[in-house]
Formats: C-alpha cells, structure tokens, sequence
C-alpha cells in the first residue's frame, strides 16, 4: 500500500525574518479531510567537520542564548537565500575558526521533520589555511577547540557536546574517518 501525499490548499506567511519563515499551510489528506499545518521554512544550513593536519577536529565553544549555556559544536550556519550549500560552509568555516580549506560533502540531514523542512548539508574540510577573508560577527565570540576522535566521542556520550547538529554532522561524517 502506497503513503498518501497530502496536497496543498493554502499557504500563508505569518512572520519573516533573515534565518527563516513562520508559515501555516492548510492542506487536504484522504480525499475531503483538511488539516492544518505550521512549520518554519528557511534554506537550509551547513556544517562542517574541521580536520587538522595532525588528525584532530576543530570545534568551537559558544555561548547560546536560547540555553544560557555554552555549546561545543562544530562550525555551522543557516544558508542565506541565494547562497549555495558550499558557498555558507566555507563562509562559516571562516567566519567561526578563521580558517580555509579542501571541502568534502559528507551527506546531509533533516534535522527536525515535524517542525521545518531545513536540510543541513556536511562537509569535511581538509588541508586548512588561516583565510585572509576572517572577520568576526560582532554577535557571536568562539573559543577554538582541538580534539582527537576519542575526546570527541567522549564528549558526546557525557553530553559536554549537546548541539543536536553537531551530533549528527558528526555521524554522518564518520564513514571518511574510518
């Protein structure tokens, strides 16, 4: 038996802003049932995994507002309109670690379905460079971590890695790693 599709009837805008769009969807499933739907459209994001010359990844330690915390993660951002998945995780790469590299696609994710339809793209990132293109956002400060595969592991299983993002770029990654 095959899944029905839903089909589309209305879709509304409700709030806009530059990471992403609040929209509310009615739609009509198993032929005269409606339903509605609200989600958060945006145009994805990237992440990517850092490798040093020396076989460790390169994390960054932030400060997150939303958890009043801060999260070791690996660098990562939303895609802004117009910009491909590349062209953000070298911007983010730079913008977050100040360096530049070899990118690699690793796979990509969905990293919350009932909620938005935002596909994360990975990259491994090699032979990094510090980039002559590094400017801080004047919104975000890093400390700048070097971890071997065993501490990031480890990290994770003790939760000191929480980033939800980072877990499963870090997954996904895995098989070049092996």
């Amino acid at each position: 038996m095959a899944i029905k599709h839903w089909k589309t009837l209305t879709k509304e805008v409700k709030y806009k802003n530059p990471w992403w769009i609040y929209i509310v969807e009615k739609y009509l499933f198993d032929e005269n049932k409606q339903g509605e739907y609200h989600y958060c459209f945006t145009h994805g994001s990237s992440f990517i995994i850092p490798v040093l010359d020396n076989g460790k990844f390169l994390m960054v330690n932030q400060y997150r507002y939303l958890n009043d915390r801060e999260s070791i993660e690996f660098p990562g951002g939303g895609i802004k309109e117009g910009q491909s998945p590349e062209e953000t995780a070298r911007k983010e790469l730079i913008e977050e670690t100040g360096m530049d590299g070899d990118f690699e696609k690793a796979g990509y994710f969905n990293p919350y379905s009932g909620i938005t339809n935002e596909i994360c793209h990975v990259f491994i990132a090699r032979n990094l460079k510090p980039s002559a293109e590094f400017k801080k956002d004047e919104h975000e400060e890093f400390e700048l971590l070097e971890l071997s595969k065993e501490e990031v592991n480890a990290k994770m299983d003790s939760n000191e890695i929480f980033n939800g993002m980072s877990m499963a770029s870090w997954l996904l990654a895995q098989k070049h790693f092996r």
